[in-house]
């Protein structure tokens, strides 16, 4: 930081030194001493799950009642959503790999809606004297809830934990097109693809569905930066969109047989009310309506997800196979990234590319798209039913 900066308060606030200012791409090396695991946290119990969805829909004054017919996604796995004990795999796959590469920097966890909690996280940081910490969130896209939601709750926990002055929470940049996270999604669609071939199923006969998780349209034309248009749909969109091309296009050159397989990208989960317009069109509507279209089989393909949690066990392996059967459709459900190896070494990439001060020119990435922002841009993914709050590693508004 020159003199000049230094006389004028940084850009972005709870930041590092060299994200303080502001800059897209942080190219000067931040040596940082520990890495948050930031994460959404989910039940562990049949008790846990009424709370858990209070503390989602916090601010909302949704009543219990209503909130319990959401519990029941939980309630059939037993009020377990397995998202804590992935999150326990991942932080130990991300310690190994660290390891192997003799980065000596420990893992804190901590979730927004769920123990272990990010306040208690970033304070056992704080009290083993490791201030300068650069997050990871489990979520590859851009949108309100899947970047700049992480983000504010950074500033919330630094606030209220009154270590704003201490502690600094540099992020880094969503990783839907690095090759470490596509990867697995290749994988996957190569293997499904190639097995209903090899089953007689032409690829013309066969149809990839790309899920992920809708948003309300109002969100979704606000997510990503705003110095460009990017249709109804936002960044959020087109970042799935671009990701789902290059894995068709991988497909198509590893299996010649593949190019007449169609695809599309789909979305579930939707939870608001049928007045609220959110992004559609729904997985199972689309299920339903392949077989006038002369498919026979289905791919389904969870792009927008990191894990096997709740959405993907609730709303693809049950919902959406259930539509699948009904419609007397062959059904195939690729994996989530998970714990893939590829995965697991390219979040550690991100974080080594903000050690290091890795120049943007030599960073990964797989569409052209990226790579995108270390720090967010200025009105980057507002919420608009509350507005901006304070939030780290952004430019404020």
């Amino acid at each position: 930081m020159n003199a000049a900066s230094a006389d004028r308060p940084p850009a972005v606030a709870f930041a590092s030194s060299a994200a303080a200012d502001g800059p897209p791409h942080v190219t000067t090396p931040v040596p940082y001493d520990g890495i948050l695991l930031a994460s959404f946290g989910g039940p562990e119990g049949q008790d846990d799950v009424i709370p858990f969805l209070r503390n989602v829909t916090r601010g909302r004054g949704i009543p219990d009642e209503r909130l319990e017919e959401v519990a029941h996604h939980y309630r059939h796995f037993g009020g377990v959503s397995p998202i804590n004990a992935q999150n326990r795999r991942l932080k130990a796959a991300i310690e190994v790999e660290l390891e192997r590469r003799g980065i000596d920097l420990p893992v804190y966890w901590g979730n927004r809606n769920w123990a272990p909690y990010l306040d208690e996280a970033v304070r056992e940081a704080a009290n083993a004297g490791d201030t300068t910490l650069i997050a990871v969130a489990t979520s590859a896209y851009s949108s309100f809830s899947s970047c700049r939601q992480y983000r504010e709750d950074f500033a919330r926990v630094l606030e209220q934990t009154e270590l704003a002055g201490t502690v600094t929470i540099d992020k880094v940049r969503q990783f839907f097109d690095h090759p470490g996270f596509i990867e697995p999604f290749r994988t996957g669609v190569r293997e499904a693809i190639a097995g209903l071939l090899a089953d007689g199923v032409s690829g013309e006969r066969i149809q990839v569905l790309f899920s992920t998780h809708s948003v309300p349209m109002d969100d979704a034309r606000r997510s990503g930066p705003r110095d460009r248009e990017w249709g109804d749909g936002g960044a959020y969109e087109a970042q799935h969109l671009a990701v789902a091309r290059v894995v068709m296009e991988h497909v198509a050159e590893q299996i010649p047989d593949a190019a007449a397989v169609g695809s599309q990208l789909v979305y579930q989960s939707r939870s608001g009310p049928p007045s609220q317009p959110w992004l559609e069109p729904d997985v199972c509507d689309v299920i339903a309506g392949l077989p006038e279209r002369g498919i026979e089989a289905v791919v389904i393909v969870p792009l927008g997800f990191v894990s096997d949690h709740m959405e993907v066990l609730w709303d693809l392996d049950t919902e959406a196979m259930e539509a699948a059967a009904e419609a007397g459709l062959r059904a195939v459900r690729t994996p989530t990234p998970g714990v893939d190896p590829a995965y697991v070494a390219g979040l550690v990439d991100l974080v080594v590319e903000r050690l290091s001060g890795a120049p943007r020119e030599t960073r990964p990435h797989a569409t052209e798209l990226g790579p995108w922002f270390d720090v967010c841009r200025p009105g980057c993914c507002e919420n608009i039913r509350a507005g901006f709050k304070p939030a780290a590693a952004g430019v404020a508004p």
